[in-house]
C-alpha cells in the first residue's frame, strides 16, 4: 500500500530538514510550504497567520496553470512560478523526481532573484535528502 506524500513520515521529516535553512538563505521569508501537486500541504514553516491549507491549494492551482501554459505554448517543462506584487512575491519550484512543489512567500525586502535562488536551493536539498534515505 502506497502512502500519500502528505501523510508519509519520510516526506514530512525530510521536508522539515530542507525548509529549516530557507529563512537563513532569504531572511524576508514570510511563509513556506512543501505541498503535493494536488494541493495538500506536507510541511510548512513561518507565518502562523496564514491558512496553510488555502495557501497550498492556491499554489497547486497556480502551478497547474503555469504547467498548462508552458505545455500549450510548447516551451518545455515549467521550471518555476513567480507572482510579484507590491508588498512581496511568491516563488514556486518543483521538487525534482517527486510529486512535490515548494511554495514560498517573501516580503518586498528580498529581491526576486535571491528568493528564487533560495527556493531552488531548498528544493534541490530536499531532492538530495529524499534520495539519500
Amino acid at each position: 500500500m502506497t502512502i500519500a506524500p502528505h501523510l508519509d513520515r519520510k516526506y514530512i521529516a525530510r521536508g522539515e530538514l530542507a525548509l529549516s535553512g530557507l529563512k537563513d538563505l532569504a531572511p524576508s521569508l514570510g511563509y513556506a510550504t512543501i505541498l503535493t501537486e494536488d494541493g495538500f500541504p506536507v510541511v510548512s514553516v513561518e507565518g502562523n497567520a496564514l491558512d496553510g491549507n488555502r495557501f497550498a491549494s492556491m499554489a497547486s492551482s497556480t502551478q497547474a496553470l503555469a504547467d498548462a501554459v508552458a505545455r500549450e505554448l510548447q516551451l518545455g517543462d515549467n521550471e518555476f512560478v513567480i507572482i510579484a506584487a507590491e508588498q512581496g512575491h511568491v516563488v514556486q519550484v518543483r521538487v525534482e523526481g517527486h510529486p512535490l512543489v515548494l511554495a514560498a512567500l517573501f516580503t518586498d525586502r528580498e529581491t526576486i532573484g535571491k528568493s528564487l535562488a533560495a527556493a531552488r536551493r531548498t528544493a534541490r536539498r530536499l531532492t538530495v535528502l529524499l534520495a539519500a534515505h
